[in-house]
């Protein structure tokens, strides 16, 4: 009997040990979820409230004072379509072209019989730590003849070292006998590549996709300063970001807001603009969340 009591003892402390570890990391989580989420839905009520309004403050997950004002001055300027076209185009085409160009030059330098793959990985990697600058860039984008043309945001961001590397990780993992069967019976490199290697890179691939998008579609520097005289060529990001310059210029004194009739404020306009540039990512997560965890984690394995 005693052995059996001692033998009792230490699953009654695994049981107290563990119920205690699920009650603390329930309380983190949930604290985690109030952090995370409390920002993003006070700027849905701050959007959604009236702009006068939200100058007194006390706005936390409810508006006060509903109305759609705050969002039809974020999306009345005409440029706004052109600007939603260009970004739409540029985060489609962009993430197609960048993906596949890194993701062939991964699968070159991740064949152990490349003999430059070392060279070439580092080169590739300086370019991560050393940049030329933004003027000699800004004179190399002129010389290329990219100024004022929609290829200027595609051509220049076409590879990127960090992608590559995690895409060639997640390659190395892949075994060697697949492709060297596929040699055996003619196979070239290319078809190799397109038809063995891209199937089984869907998890980093739409990982990479993701960082990608996102990247494009928040880019706003590069229509700044490349196209800022071309409004056929204006990115949604840099409509808002001149939105909310104009808004605040003239944001100085309350008075000549409430003169004009107007029900916005720059904090209102802010609000919204942050929920029209999130809702595209929005979107897009979920249809992507089922990859994003295996594609940075299970290239990083070696058995």
């Amino acid at each position: 009997m005693k052995k059996q009591e001692k033998g009792h003892a230490p699953r009654y402390k695994a049981s107290f040990g563990g119920v205690m570890f699920d009650v603390i990391k329930w309380i983190i989580l949930i604290l985690f979820v109030i952090v995370t989420l409390y920002p993003v839905l006070n700027t849905l009520a701050v959007s959604l409230n009236d702009g006068m309004d939200t100058i007194r403050g006390g706005i936390y997950l409810i508006p006060r004072k509903f109305t759609w004002q705050n969002y039809l001055t974020v999306l009345r300027k005409d440029s706004l379509k052109i600007a939603t076209i260009v970004t739409v185009s540029r985060t489609v085409i962009g993430t197609v072209v960048q993906l596949f160009v890194t993701a062939m030059l991964a699968y070159i330098v991740s064949r152990k019989d490349f003999v430059f793959k070392k060279f070439l990985t580092i080169l590739y990697v300086l370019t991560m730590y050393v940049n030329a600058g933004l003027i000699p860039g800004y004179l190399l984008i002129k010389n290329l003849g990219l100024l004022n043309s929609f290829w200027v945001y595609i051509i220049p961001g076409m590879v990127s070292a960090f992608n590559m590397i995690v895409i060639r990780t997640f390659m190395n993992g892949i075994p060697d006998s697949l492709a060297e069967s596929a040699e055996v019976d003619g196979a070239g490199h290319m078809r190799i590549f397109i038809q063995i290697i891209l199937p089984l890179c869907k998890p980093v691939l739409a990982t990479v996709a993701l960082f990608i998008a996102v990247g494009q579609w928040n880019s706003w520097f590069d229509a700044m300063l490349y196209n800022s005289f071309n409004e056929n060529l204006t990115t949604l990001q840099y409509e808002l970001m001149k939105l909310l310059s104009s808004v605040s210029s003239q944001s100085g004194n309350i008075d000549a807001l409430k003169n004009t009739g107007s029900m916005v404020t720059p904090m209102s306009v802010r609000a919204a603009t942050t929920i029209v540039t999130s809702i595209p990512i929005i979107c897009l997560y979920p249809w992507l969340q089922r990859y994003f965890v295996a594609g940075l984690t299970i290239g990083g394995v070696k058995e």
